[in-house]
């Protein structure tokens, strides 16, 4: 007769303390790593949002004006006249500065790729439209007070070239050319926000009143436009190193 082998019970091994502790302090440090790289992610789009804060605002207030005017003014009159080229400016690049402000954060778009793809796909056709729509109110609207020829060729160059550069980003993605896609479309993205810093480079314009004028204007406006370039090309270069 063969003996019946005798069960063979088996236990988990148990942590000792000091193994416990170790492991709780893994899961401390990745808790501890994780937060700061949840701020990155956020921290990047915080600031783009903040800077387009007050022209977003300025126009919402501009459609209700436009929706609810119920006299003819000056102040009014131009828009009132020929509405649609308004609309299609003001709606579509609030959009493209708010949704794409979420695309210039690593963490988004590393968790997240089918959303970076999927508000891609939006961001294009807003942009050139905010790019064309902006075009078009330069040449249809009459010029307001310090608005002169210098200010209209400037606003005639960064609508032509924000299209032009979200077109090249949309080339760039469909051959397969990520870097080229992200520079050309910071670049698309820093035009665009041109109204945001506009906001600052106009205090002394506001607050001086003695140098205002068409020539200081202008100045203002562009360089708004030029604070942007730069920061544009300085972000693309420092992601290429």
């Amino acid at each position: 007769m063969i003996d019946e082998p005798a069960a063979v019970s088996y236990a988990p091994p148990s942590l000792s303390p000091s193994g416990g502790r170790r492991l709780e302090g893994q899961k401390q440090e990745r808790s501890r790593a994780a937060t700061p790289s949840a701020k990155r992610a956020w921290r990047a789009p915080a600031l783009l949002i903040a800077l387009s804060a007050v022209p977003i605002a300025a126009g919402a207030v501009r459609l209700v004006g436009m929706a609810g005017a119920a006299e003819i003014t000056p102040e009014n009159a131009r828009f009132l006249a020929d509405p649609l080229p308004a609309v299609l400016h003001i709606v579509s690049v609030s959009v493209w500065c708010l949704l794409g402000a979420f695309q210039f954060s690593p963490d988004i778009r590393r968790r997240s790729p089918g959303w970076h793809r999927g508000a891609g796909r939006l961001l294009v056709p807003l942009g050139l439209v905010a790019a064309l729509s902006g075009l078009w109110l330069t040449r249809s609207y009459p010029p307001v007070d310090n608005d002169g020829p210098l200010l209209h060729g400037m606003r005639l160059v960064v609508g032509s070239a924000m299209a032009l550069f979200i077109c090249l980003g949309l080339v760039a993605i469909l051959r397969r050319d990520i870097a080229g896609h992200r520079a050309w479309m910071v670049r698309g993205y820093a035009l665009a926000l041109g109204a945001g810093t506009q906001v600052l480079t106009h205090l002394p314009w506001v607050l001086f009143g003695g140098i205002q004028g068409e020539l200081s204007r202008a100045l203002a406006m562009g360089a708004g436009w030029a604070i942007n370039v730069a920061a544009a090309e300085w972000i693309i270069r420092s992601r290429s190193r």
